[in-house]
């Protein structure tokens, strides 16, 4: 598996080095690999590596429990206007009918605006 971080112009995934350049196939952006080393903060991405951003909308993709109750986060709860933090549960929320919440980037997928 390729340690290479995907491009930042199409989020491909199958970047190559060419000397000090990290190339692209499929859209043939270039960049440095240097600056990317120095600006590469710890992003978060969706179950399908899209990056998240604070403001985003994301839909649940599996079941969830909630914890100390006996409902349930519905596959496909549409979740608007996350806020990202650190931890264990990188994403804050308000879900309907559930209220302030926090879960995984790993269990949400970025809705395509």
């Amino acid at each position: 598996m390729s340690t290479l971080p995907a491009c930042p112009k199409c989020q491909s995934v199958y970047t190559y080095e060419d000397g000090a350049l990290l190339m692209c196939p499929e859209c043939g952006h270039e960049w440095s690999a240097i600056a990317v080393d120095a600006s590469d903060e710890k992003q978060i991405r969706d179950s399908a590596g899209n990056v998240l951003q604070d403001g985003d909308t994301v839909t649940v993709i599996k079941d969830l429990k909630v914890k100390g109750s006996s409902s349930v986060v519905k596959i496909g709860t549409k979740v608007k206007n996350i806020r990202l933090v650190e931890g264990d549960h990188d994403i804050d929320c308000k879900i309907d009918g559930f209220g302030a919440m926090s879960l995984k980037s790993e269990f949400v997928r970025k809705v395509q605006e």
